[in-house]
Formats: C-alpha cells, sequence, structure tokens
C-alpha cells in the first residue's frame, strides 16, 4: 500500500506521546527543502513519561521494522507514514503524522 514519504520535520511519537527525532536524516533527498528519513536513520524519544508501578520506563528509541520496499535513498529503504516501529524497552509502536502530502512510495 502506498504512503507519503516522511521527512525530517514529519511528526514522530511514542505510544506515551514522547517525541521522536530522526538522528541522521538523508540530505541528499529532499522534499519540500527537508531531508527524507531512510531506516537507516534512528530514531531518538524524548519526553516519553512512561511508568511502571511509579518506576519510570521510558521509551528511548525507535526501530523500524515495516518501511518502503520500492522506494530507496543512499540504498537504504525510506520511511512512509504507514511504516511500524518498535520503541525500545518498552515494545509500543509510534505514531506518525506526515508533514508533506506530495511525494508517496510503496
Amino acid at each position: 500500500m502506498p504512503g507519503f514519504l516522511l521527512d525530517q520535520t514529519s511528526v514522530v511519537t511514542c505510544m506515551h506521546a514522547g517525541q521522536a527525532k530522526a538522528t541522521a536524516p538523508f540530505p541528499r533527498v529532499t522534499l519540500n527543502k527537508q531531508a527524507v528519513v531512510t531506516q537507516a536513520a534512528g530514531y531518538m524519544v524524548s519526553a516519553c513519561p512512561f511508568n511502571i508501578s511509579g518506576s519510570p520506563t521510558p521509551c528511548v528509541s525507535a526501530a523500524w521494522t515495516t518501511v518502503a520496499t520500492r522506494v530507496k535513498a543512499g540504498g537504504a529503504p525510506v520511511l512512509l507514514v504507514d511504516s511500524r516501529a518498535q520503541c525500545v524497552p518498552n515494545g509500543t509502536g509510534v505514531l506518525v503524522a506526515p508533514s508533506q502530502v506530495r511525494a508517496k512510495g510503496m
């Protein structure tokens, strides 16, 4: 199923509303002057309020498990609005809001 490509300004949050940011967008491919994000870019999560029985257990990073199958940048699959990720250490997913709605990929 095709989905819009993610760029460095796309809003990504963990399921607990912690903000996730790409650590290394791919600057050689841009959408509206913003670098695209590939599976190779790690996502770091900050301000995750999750806790278990009063003990803080925040999401720290997100690893992408489902990505584009046909579109690559620099040899790595790009991320799509419907891509899936798993947060570490909690194993929850992420929520993605696209920032651009022109370029789609599969």
